[in-house]
């Protein structure tokens, strides 16, 4: 059976709650491979909420849906504060970045208490400067971030990830809207262990499966790489 966009793979998937430094209530979701632990932990930060960017933004539900079941990857997901999706409202207001750094501190901790393994943050345009500001956090492995446009996030943001150490990866679509591969290759020099990764004719939603695949197979690459590639088919139950 094709794994299609559509695919919704076994998982345990769990409504979650996270509480915040500054006394919110943020909700989420939690999807953990079906009968056995996790290997890694995916902690996710949505693209700009205040443009459409929540929990279920289509590249975090399909990996969701699928990195459970194919890699073993737990995957947590989140509305930032005042936001909302199917799964409910997180309680506060859209801070533009800053008082997003109690979110980011929530889910880690969250991560912490649950004992899930080797946490990664993957962020996704405004999620990759919430990534970059707040997310150093001696729990985190490392971080790959998606479009990042570096718009929040400033070369001393940069300068602190670098003195961090942890592995970072960003994914630069050819065609995105604010950073492309070229620029990105200039900016994020500043980290020593950065990598830059471009990715042909991208753009910076990731729309269509064919870059979905990209995305997660790079995810999965980084994080478990015994378990890259994924596989484009499965056995049918």
């Amino acid at each position: 059976m094709e794994i299609r966009a559509a695919t919704v793979l076994p998982a345990r998937r769990e409504p979650i709650e996270l509480h915040t430094g500054d006394g919110l209530t943020l909700v989420g979701e939690l999807a953990l491979p079906e009968g056995r632990p996790p290997v890694a932990t995916l902690v996710t930060l949505h693209p700009l909420p205040t443009h459409g960017g929540f929990m279920d933004s289509h590249v975090y539900k399909k990996a969701a849906n699928r990195l459970p079941a194919l890699a073993d990857l737990a995957v947590l997901r989140f509305n930032t504060r005042g936001t909302s999706s199917d799964h409910g409202t997180s309680q506060g207001a859209f801070d533009g970045g800053e008082g997003e750094r109690f979110d980011v501190a929530a889910a880690l901790e969250y991560a912490e208490f649950h004992d899930l393994p080797r946490v990664w943050v993957v962020g996704w345009s405004f999620g990759s400067e919430l990534a970059l500001k707040w997310a150093h956090d001696p729990l985190v492995e490392g971080a790959i971030l998606l479009s990042p446009p570096l718009h929040r996030a400033t070369d001393a943001d940069l300068d602190a990830w670098a003195r961090f150490g942890r592995p970072l990866i960003a994914l630069v679509p050819e065609f995105d809207d604010y950073l492309r591969p070229d620029e990105a290759e200039r900016r994020f020099a500043r980290v020593p262990q950065a990598e830059v990764v471009g990715v042909e004719g991208a753009k910076h939603l990731w729309v269509g499966e064919p870059y979905v695949r990209i995305v997660l197979d790079e995810i999965v690459r980084r994080v478990v790489p015994d378990r890259y590639p994924l596989p484009t088919e499965i056995s049918a139950p």
